[in-house]
């Protein structure tokens, strides 16, 4: 018997004593078996083998609760590097791609006297300002009888839609009495139609007359007062810096014209 009793507590002292070992290899099953075998030998003991299946489970949890976050983090960070140093190289792109605008007055010589005022074209007696200026009155000239077509255009509508209300009236039998038009009235109105369609007449052949100066003739008049070549550049310059001149001289002109019997 003495044997026999010593025999099993070696067998669990044993058991015990593999308990830990086993409970750390195996993660938490092994140390959950172990504790629950070493507990039937020896209550003490069994305890003590429970608690270190506990620190495996411990040990296992650490490490999984160490690996997400830091890693999500760091994947977000980098992302946002990324999102950032694109948009500073598009930004760089842009602003070198924008071309410097060109000095066109180094081009011009003496044709930056082009802009002076309207007075001084018409008073100007340069030979080499001649034929710009010659342009400017042509140009100014052909903008007058376009806008006389066009004011005879309207006459003859405005002409038509003032007969037309009159006969309107003399048909409707709803008219009253003391507002139905005359005969007088009608012929006035016939009249007023004829005169307006004559104007008319008039004002487009006046127009087919004057001819609108062309760009080779600017380009020409260009020529002969510039003391430098005169190019696509230039010209446009030029057509846009002679428009109000243009239009100032039409303006001076036009009531000339339309003082005239």
């Amino acid at each position: 018997m003495t044997m026999r009793k010593t025999l099993l507590a070696s067998l669990a002292v044993l058991a015990l004593a593999a308990a830990p070992a086993l409970a750390g290899a195996g993660g938490n099953g092994g140390g959950n078996g172990n504790g629950h075998g070493g507990g039937n030998g020896n209550g003490g003991n069994g305890n003590g083998g429970g608690n270190s299946g506990g620190n495996g489970n411990s040990g296992a949890s650490h490490g999984k609760s160490a690996s997400a976050p830091g890693h999500t983090k760091g994947t977000d960070d980098t992302a946002s590097d990324v999102s950032s140093t694109d948009d500073t190289a598009t930004d760089d792109t842009t602003t070198a791609a924008t071309p410097k605008e060109k000095n066109i007055h180094s081009k011009l010589g003496r044709l930056n006297s082009l802009q002076r005022s309207a007075q001084a074209y018409a008073h100007s007696k340069s030979k080499n300002f001649a034929g710009v200026q010659a342009y400017a009155s042509q140009a100014a000239a052909a903008k007058n009888a376009q806008a006389a077509v066009d004011a005879a255009t309207q006459a003859v509508a405005d002409a038509l839609d003032a007969q037309a209300a009159l006969t309107a009236k003399a048909t409707d039998p709803t008219t009253p009495a003391d507002q139905v038009p005359t005969q007088q009235q009608l012929d006035d109105a016939q009249a007023a139609v004829d005169a307006a369609n004559a104007a008319l007449t008039a004002a487009t052949t006046a127009a087919g007359n004057t001819v609108a100066p062309t760009d080779q003739s600017l380009d020409a008049a260009l020529a002969d007062m510039a003391n430098k070549p005169v190019d696509a550049d230039v010209t446009a310059w030029a057509k846009d810096t002679l428009a109000s001149k243009i239009d100032a001289e039409a303006a001076a002109t036009a009531t000339t014209t339309t003082t005239t019997p």
